[in-house]
């Protein structure tokens, strides 16, 4: 692979755990793999320039959700390194009225000491229906929130508020792009993929049927190979 590394970016509550079924089945394709910690600025141009500062040369970028978020702004702010782009689950659009409203509250009652994570509550938001009883899926989910913690969810909300309306890049992207969704996705439906698959040249869209807003986690092995065929693509 011409990339010198291969740059997986979790999204919203999420750490290197969400990659921890796609590392070994990748590694044997690249010199270097990066997860990225997105918690450490409240602007979501800072989390990419932190990316690019800590790597190198060309890379094979893909991020899910909040994740898709930064690697189109890694792509904003440095075209010529991007070698391939997958984007999981995630939307070029910024957030609507609604979800900025959403997205304040939230913010506000974490700074009130009422954070609380990711709950049994919110799972069927992020998984699908037939895996809110799998312990395989929803205890990283539970563990990788707990990680972050309420400074963590309010620095990355706040990053997700900055971020810039990426469709005008869409037309431009000239390299292997890898377009995915869970088929019944609640916070980035399937159309927000089509939208990008469709504005992309020659992108990939791969729609992971029975699975929710977390592919990495619901169908790891079909997100692997997904992988696998964009970085050998």
């Amino acid at each position: 692979m011409p990339a010198e590394a291969l740059v997986l970016i979790p999204g919203l509550l999420n750490d290197a755990e969400l990659w921890a079924r796609q590392v070994p089945m990748l590694d044997d394709l690249v010199d270097r793999i990066v997860i990225p910690d997105t918690t450490a600025h409240e602007d979501i141009r800072d989390i990419a320039a932190q990316v690019l500062a800590e790597t190198e040369g060309e890379l094979a970028v893909a991020g899910l959700s909040m994740g898709g978020y930064v690697a189109l702004e890694i792509l904003r702010q440095a075209p010529g390194r991007i070698e391939r782009l997958a984007l999981l689950d995630t939307s070029a659009r910024q957030d609507s009225d609604d979800q900025r409203r959403r997205r304040t509250g939230l913010i506000e009652l974490a700074d009130k000491g009422k954070f609380k994570g990711v709950t049994p509550r919110l799972l069927p938001m992020l998984v699908h229906k037939s895996r809110l009883d799998d312990e395989s899926v929803t205890r990283p989910i539970f563990d990788m929130a707990a990680r972050i913690g309420k400074d963590g969810f309010i620095r990355q909300q706040k990053a997700i508020l900055s971020r810039d309306d990426s469709r005008e890049l869409l037309a431009g992207v000239t390299v292997p792009t890898l377009v995915m969704c869970g088929r019944d996705d609640q916070l980035t439906p399937v159309d927000l993929s089509e939208e990008m698959a469709a504005a992309i040249p020659h992108a990939d869209l791969r729609i992971v049927e029975t699975c929710g807003h977390l592919p990495a986690l619901e169908k790891p092995d079909a997100c692997g190979e997904a992988l696998r065929d964009w970085l050998q693509a």
